[in-house]
């Protein structure tokens, strides 16, 4: 069975049970561990070993032979969180603002991507995805949808009547849809796992349970070394081991704004942790949806709805939904960290953001609690859908960038800083969906940006 999220989905009984997979494979973890040792010197380091920081040190390791690269990652496994907790779309660029980065590197990251497990015999299905108008009074907003995605350059997009919508989606109900062919489906853990072979194939080193905790600059050269102050900047993790390297790339992913205050940066925006939990169709029942079936987002909410995605082993999630998580990596309704719990409760940007959508936020509450109301908005596209046919699934948690004023960063946020630290490390600030999509675009960025500010 196909890998799902760090987990396999089998029925017994009736009933979803989610198992947990094997570690990745032996050849990605390092050959060895380095604790403060004379070599353990970088030319720069990765933190994070997330889809997004193994695709730009597997990037930055090809483009610079002669240098030396390491990755950091906190857990023992790689892409262990957001890379390994998503829906496995392959997202084809519509939503987003023409002219952001968003839209630029999902246009661009989705044929890369394509292009990438087809070198690698990486299997992913090319399924489409229709967003479907329910209602009459929804077709003006898919049409404004529409006139983004050509804005955007998404390919083969058109807009279809409810008779061609059965065609494609027997089961599907609704007056208009948007068709976008080129919309995919992939098991992104194991692409993550892809750039990290290819990363340790370019001489890269990726040092696992590796925790970053302190960074400071050096007082004196490291014992034995000949190399003066060439790396200058130390970095301890929660054990008391350190590494030296001359510059940093943080893609920290829901600890991204501890990263930056741990370096001397700005700790500005903010992650606010929210977790999405999914639904799954009974096996018997995955026949109702063949792709991904969408809704027409809302502009007033800040996120898009649930909805139906075909998963690499066939099975098919429903949702999520958005609530916020009292833990950044909480993937269970009763889990909760006290410091994180305060960071958020003490953050004022949040509270703006609770009050202005307080409705909202009730009803998502409400649906995470009672299934029968997710259903009834599963059943407005897919009315055969009864509570009888669903089961609890899984859940990620997004790192949700959000700004003082209680704004949602909507696009990639990338900066640096000054001083002695902070003028040698390059924060991936916000990096939320479709980043796994875009994860190749956005490591060619990275490494021009670090290029550029470190003169490589």
């Amino acid at each position: 069975m196909a890998p799902v999220c760090g987990r396999a989905c089998v029925w017994r009984g009736g009933r979803a049970r989610w198992l947990r997979l094997p570690p990745a494979p032996a050849r990605l973890l390092p050959a060895r561990h380095l604790g403060g040792t004379p070599g353990s010197t970088f030319d720069v380091a990765v933190v994070g070993a997330g889809i997004v920081g193994l695709a730009s040190a597997r990037e930055l390791s090809l483009r610079h032979p002669s240098l030396t690269f390491g990755v950091l990652e906190k857990e023992k496994e790689l892409a262990f969180h957001q890379s390994g907790h998503n829906s496995g779309v392959i997202h084809s660029g519509i939503y987003y603002k023409p002219g952001s980065l968003k839209a630029k590197l999902c246009v661009e990251g989705a044929a890369l991507c394509y292009e990438y497990c087809d070198q690698k015999g990486i299997p992913y299905k090319q399924c489409g995805k229709l967003i479907v108008a329910a209602e009459q009074e929804e077709v003006p907003r898919l049409k404004a949808l529409y006139e983004r995605g050509l804005q955007n350059e998404v390919r083969g997009l058109k807009l279809i009547s409810s008779k061609e919508i059965q065609a494609k989606e027997p089961y599907c109900r609704g007056v208009m849809a948007l068709d976008s062919p080129y919309t995919g489906i992939v098991n992104y853990r194991q692409v993550a796992f892809a750039y990290a072979e290819d990363f340790q194939a370019a001489g890269g080193t990726v040092l696992t349970d590796f925790e970053v905790k302190d960074m400071a600059v050096a007082k004196e050269s490291t014992a034995g070394s000949e190399d003066g102050m060439k790396y200058p900047i130390v970095v301890r993790n929660s054990k008391g081991e350190e590494i030296h390297c001359r510059h940093l790339v943080s893609c920290a992913g829901l600890y991204s704004d501890r990263i930056s205050q741990i370096s001397g940066c700005s700790p500005e925006p903010r992650i606010v942790p929210f977790r999405g939990d999914y639904l799954v169709l009974k096996p018997e029942k995955c026949y109702l949806v063949k792709g991904n079936i969408y809704p027409v987002p809302d502009p007033r909410f800040p996120f898009l709805g649930i909805h139906f995605t075909s998963r690499m082993d066939g099975s098919v999630w429903l949702g999520p939904n958005a609530v916020l998580a009292f833990k950044r990596e909480g993937y269970r309704f009763y889990d909760f960290s006290f410091q994180d719990f305060v960071d958020a409760a003490a953050y004022s940007g949040l509270w703006k953001l609770v009050l202005r959508n307080f409705s909202y936020g009730m009803g998502e509450m409400y649906r995470a609690c009672f299934l029968s109301a997710q259903v009834k908005q599963l059943q407005k596209f897919i009315p055969e859908v009864t509570i009888n046919d669903i089961l609890r699934g899984p859940a990620g948690v997004r790192a949700q960038a959000l700004d003082n004023d209680g704004n949602l960063i909507d696009d990639f946020v990338f900066d640096g800083g000054t001083g002695d630290i902070g003028s040698r490390i390059l924060h991936v600030r916000n990096a939320p969906s479709p980043a796994a999509t875009s994860s190749l675009a956005i490591a060619k960025m990275i490494a021009n940006e670090v290029e550029r500010r470190f003169e490589l």
